[in-house]
């Protein structure tokens, strides 16, 4: 076997998404895009790599084995891909506005569980699962430019 051949690229039969609402400000889409993913990769393990190390033996840590893909959508396809996502049963993470008002991880889990499912501000979703089934959550939705 020669180690020299190129490897085949690596194809998913999964997909990681993220759906931003899209009158978030820059800063906004960035924080809620980091805290989502988070969520993902510490309950799945299997999307999370190997630990990488660069050419001087310096370890880093592993990130997800695949890209995630964002995209974004108004307040109504943002409802809409939570609706789908929860009829589906996927992993899934949210965000909402007034997490932009609390500061510590017990206050943004409490924000959350003061309201009800289908009144939430969602200003964020992230989902992981089969392609085809992600693909139904974020119809409506655009690629994040």
């Amino acid at each position: 076997m020669n180690d020299d051949a190129p490897l085949p690229p690596v194809r998913f039969d999964t997909r990681i998404a993220v759906l931003l609402r899209e009158d978030l400000e820059s800063w906004q889409r960035l924080n809620v895009t980091a805290f989502l993913v988070s969520g993902l990769g510490t309950r799945l393990p299997e999307v999370i790599g190997e630990p990488y190390e660069d050419g001087d033996g310096v370890p880093y840590l592993p990130m997800f084995r695949q890209p995630v893909l964002v995209f974004e959508g108004t307040k109504e396809t943002l409802a809409a891909a939570h609706a789908r996502v929860l009829s589906r049963s996927l992993p899934r993470a949210v965000f909402t506005g007034e997490l932009f008002a609390t500061g510590n991880d017990r206050d943004n889990r409490a924000a959350v569980r003061a309201v009800r499912t289908a009144e939430l501000d969602l200003v964020g979703l992230a989902v992981y699962g089969p392609r085809n089934a992600v693909d139904k959550v974020l119809k409506g939705a655009r690629m994040h430019p």
